[in-house]
């Protein structure tokens, strides 16, 4: 019999620590959590290689409120965009609690005879509230209803550049200190740091804080998965606890009425909307107007038997930029609303409309604040010379008729045509060559929105042919007839400044007067390219509240939105925001400018159609929205499925 032929090192490579070869060559753990290397040469910093080299900064969380309150302890740490937070948690022994709280007492007291020989009223009565708060922990503790603890908290902050690391850090601890903690850097131990922050549960950094049983419960990161209003309309269910989600949009509970919904195309933004605002209308009353860029409002402006608007070259319909309307003033010490026209104001958002137009699809440079500068002049001489002031009767003008009776009728209002005219009077008197060549290019190019030129975009020169009326449950003006690159973003402008004079100044700046409105501006993103526009979206949208109306923005590409620095505002400060289906090139700016968690990142490249999150303030919840039959046959905006439903309905 011959010997097997097998080394001494084969049986070792095959039995170290009696374990089999494939137990051995299984990846382990620190094979799935390690970078590809760590430079660990800095004090206050770390950079960590891997598939994209990234800078990381370690902090200990060095002093805390006297109390804490679930869940805005730690909350602005957690929800604080690229960051990792452990909280290392010891308990310890009802014996030494209680053997430590003797101690403090003692200590207390001391100082307290102190204090006391002194005559330092004022700190005996500080050390008296100690002592009393000592003592009621101790007794219970002996009686078992608390507990202390001792803890560590460490955030390791993320950034792809050392400057946006400075940045970041910054932020975070001034966000960290709305809520009275304190962050330190971990100097000269940001690899203990970094290391006691991955889930090893091996802590290297030794700064502890005591806690009772109350105050340690609101470390952990869980809230009510579950957001909504006790009043409102039904609008979807809860993904996580399967009831209802009601919503009031004008709830006192929020600190404005605004509202944002974004979703990649298909992701079910048109549907969600209009569900919402069919249920809004006939259930609460809401009165909702819609600019309409695409035409998909129309079937509910009809199924709620409102009123439906187009605005094409081809329409009668005329709106006129220049249109002034009387709005209500509430005077805070009286308590008294007045009428009154804001003449100032009126010439300020015609003329960003006008040097919108002057700026053409181009975005000409040749449009300076000088050119900016005779438009506004001209602008307020059109005004000046209708005799329009502040007050109100001056918006009116005493006529004769056949009869011998005097009547009362609005005046005239200037046109884009008059304001040409009065344009092109002042280039032909113009002596002064810096002016020059503003009113050349002004009187060249502002021809085509001039009827009496048979301009091609003359649709906002003229008296209006219509008026905006309170009470009616759905308006729709719907732009979709308008060539898409700059007639539209141009027409979304415009009527943004007409609807706020006609639609919401109208509105009583009196809550219990005022109706409720929504305004909805749809696929907002093609206005983001002209400044004068963002601006006034931003005006709207900081003052609506004030007149009872919510401002709502549905846009698909957020990320227009989020590298447009003016439009960020827009999202920042609407209370109520609903994100749907996300596109993978445009998650990672949803998840920063919102702080999303790594969890609702993954859900918003996964959900369904009609599923998304919903944040109220600080509430948030999985939502998913689905029409009923009766409703999907005019809200549904995929021309397939709406085939399918009238063939189901024959057949049935």
């Amino acid at each position: 019999m011959g010997k097997n032929n097998v080394s001494k090192s084969d049986i070792i490579e095959q039995r170290s620590d009696n374990k089999s070869r494939l137990q051995l060559n299984k990846s382990t753990l620190k094979d799935l959590l390690a970078p590809s290397g760590v430079d660990a040469s800095h004090f206050d910093y770390l950079e960590v290689f891997s598939k994209i080299s990234r800078y990381a900064r370690t902090f200990y969380v060095t002093t805390l409120p006297r109390q804490a309150t679930f869940p805005y302890f730690l909350s602005n740490i957690y929800e604080f965009g690229d960051v990792n937070t452990s909280v290392y948690i010891n308990p310890i022994s009802e014996t030494a609690s209680q053997n430590d709280l003797n101690k403090q007492i003692v200590e207390i007291q001391s100082e307290r005879f102190v204090a006391q020989d002194r005559g330092d009223i004022n700190r005996d009565a500080t050390l008296s509230t100690k002592q009393a708060e000592a003592e009621a922990l101790r007794d219970q503790i002996a009686a078992g209803y608390n507990k202390l603890f001792e803890a560590t908290i460490i955030s390791t902050l993320f950034a792809y550049s050392k400057d946006e690391l400075d940045k970041l850090s910054e932020l975070l601890s001034m966000e960290a200190s709305k809520s009275l903690v304190g962050l330190k850097t971990a100097w000269a131990l940001q690899e203990e740091g970094f290391k006691s922050n991955l889930p090893l549960n091996n802590n290297k950094i030794t700064r502890r804080h005591t806690f009772d049983r109350g105050s340690m419960a609101t470390v952990f990161p869980f809230v009510n998965a579950d957001a909504g209003h006790t009043t409102g309309v039904p609008i979807g269910i809860n993904r996580q606890t399967g009831l209802p989600i009601l919503f009031d949009n004008f709830n006192e509970s929020m600190t404005n009425y605004n509202m944002i919904i974004f979703g990649k195309s298909g992701s079910g933004k048109s549907v969600t909307i209009k569900t919402i605002m069919a249920r809004s209308a006939v259930l609460m009353g809401i009165e909702n107007l819609v600019l309409d860029a695409e035409g998909e409002y129309v079937a509910v402006a009809d199924a709620l038997r409102g009123i439906n608007i187009t605005i094409s070259p081809t329409s009668d319909t005329i709106i006129n930029i220049f249109d002034l309307e009387p709005e209500l003033v509430l005077d805070e010490i009286t308590g008294k609303e007045t009428y009154k026209l804001s003449v100032e104001n009126k010439v300020e958002d015609v003329t960003q409309a006008l040097t919108t137009m002057a700026k053409g699809v181009s975005h000409s440079t040749d449009v300076t604040e000088l050119t900016r500068q005779i438009i506004s002049e001209i602008v307020a001489e059109e005004y000046e010379a209708r005799g329009f002031t502040e007050d109100i009767e001056s918006l009116y003008v005493d006529t004769d008729t056949l009869t011998g009776q005097i009547t009362r009728e609005k005046k005239e209002m200037p046109t884009i045509s008059s304001w040409y005219d009065r344009l092109a009077q002042k280039a032909k008197e113009n002596t002064n060559e810096t002016y020059e060549f503003h009113y050349n290019y002004l009187t060249k190019v502002m021809k085509q929105y001039c009827r009496k030129f048979n301009g091609q975009m003359a649709y906002f020169d003229g008296q209006s042919t219509f008026d905006l009326q309170d009470g009616c449950l759905f308006i729709n003006i719907d732009i979709s007839g308008l060539e898409e690159r700059f007639a539209r973003p141009l027409a979304q402008q415009i009527l943004m400044s007409w609807i706020w004079e006609k639609y919401v100044k109208k509105n009583s700046e009196d809550k219990s007067k005022a109706r409720k409105k929504r305004v909805l501006i749809d696929e907002a993103w093609m206005m983001l390219d002209y400044p004068e526009a963002i601006s006034f979206l931003n005006t709207m949208a900081r003052r609506a509240r004030k007149r009872n109306v919510s401002l709502t923005v549905v846009s698909q590409k957020f990320q227009d939105f989020y590298e447009k620095k003016e439009a960020q505002a827009i999202l920042t400060s609407a209370e109520t925001k609903l994100f749907l289906a996300q596109d993978k090139s445009e998650i990672e700016h949803v998840r920063e400018v919102f702080k999303l968690s790594e969890g609702e990142k993954d859900f918003l490249l996964t959900c369904g159609r009609g599923e998304g999150l919903l944040r109220l303030g600080y509430e948030s919840a999985i939502i998913a929205i689905k029409p009923t039959q009766r409703e999907f046959e005019f809200v549904e905006t995929n021309l397939t499925k709406l085939i399918e439903m009238k063939k189901a309905r024959q057949e049935g």
